[in-house]
């Protein structure tokens, strides 16, 4: 086996990332969870693969037999991505399929809470809002300033709708940066090992497609009619896709100001300097709705001339 040693130290790392859920560091360990699994199952041959997995689940089992399925929830993200970039495909199909694995696995999860162990998750939503809110009562009773903050359970149970309302886009969210921080790990390490991977569009290049401008106006027209609406599906998807695509289109800014500063030839911090206020701030998104709609890059080249 050409990478034993190296294999058996990402077995190691996997196991030691599996083993950190009982510790306080797992809200950081389980971003990179899938990332020894994917290494493993790129580098070995699928038996190779398993006598290394087998191991792992098994000492995670002796400890603790519930972390076995957390190390399943993993795997199956992590099999995705590993096959992809097996088959060598482009940087952004490999990104996607994995997005489309861990949301996948999201919206199971909860459809299994709901359905078979009557998990509610609108109760769960209210009794941590609760919870939060007696615990600045508490401390307003010993600080002036907080004692001024009262929170009535109608205010509660409004923000937990709401809340509830932007799960969708939170999930999208996750999936997308889990993704993303695996690729941008995985990449280099696979490379240093000798399996070209390959790597996402430069940042100049980054364009959406035109439909997102009549995806933009359908979902304005969507918050217009039914964005005061108490509930329903047609109140979560006005909640959702406008922010949703607002993000979209800060990519499509960042893409311009990279394509402008390399046109420019100026150097790279300035576009890094300018996409700073593009994510941090709110309207600079718009910038990539006129790059979408008229021929802004094309401008730029003309005027270079």
């Amino acid at each position: 086996m050409k990478f034993r040693w190296t294999s058996v130290a990402w077995s190691i790392a996997y196991l030691l990332l599996l083993l950190s859920l009982s510790t306080p560091l797992l809200l950081i360990t389980t971003l990179f969870m899938i990332i020894p699994a994917i290494v493993l199952y790129t580098t070995l041959s699928t038996k190779q693969f398993i006598l290394h997995l087998v191991p792992v689940l098994l000492i995670v089992g002796l400890i603790t037999p519930f972390y076995i399925v957390i190390a399943a929830y993993f795997l199956i993200p992590a099999l995705v991505m590993g096959h992809r970039y097996k088959k060598r495909a482009s940087a952004m199909s490999t990104l996607t399929a994995g997005m489309v694995a861990v949301l996948a696995e999201f919206l199971l999860i909860l459809l299994v809470s709901t359905a078979f162990l009557k998990f509610n998750l609108y109760d769960y939503v209210y009794d941590v809002l609760q919870t939060y809110t007696d615990w600045l009562a508490s401390m307003g009773a010993s600080n002036p300033l907080l004692s001024e903050i009262t929170i009535s359970s109608d205010q509660i149970g409004q923000m937990s709708w709401l809340t509830i309302q932007a799960i969708p886009m939170t999930l999208i969210l996750s999936a997308f940066i889990i993704a993303v921080i695996t690729h941008s790990i995985v990449r280099p390490i696979l490379n240093s090992m000798g399996y070209a991977v390959p790597k996402l569009k430069p940042a100049r290049e980054w364009r959406l497609g035109r439909a997102f401008i009549w995806y933009y106006l359908i979902g304005a027209l969507i918050t217009m009619l039914f964005g005061g609406a108490d509930s329903g599906f047609m109140l979560m998807v006005s909640a959702n896709l406008l922010p949703l695509l607002q993000i979209a289109f800060k990519i499509q800014t960042i893409g311009f100001l990279f394509f402008l500063v390399y046109e420019r030839k100026w150097n790279k911090i300035v576009a890094l300097l300018l996409s700073i206020p593009v994510i941090a701030l709110p309207g600079f998104w718009i910038i990539g709705v006129v790059d979408l709609a008229f021929p802004l890059r094309e401008l730029v080249k003309k005027s270079k001339r």
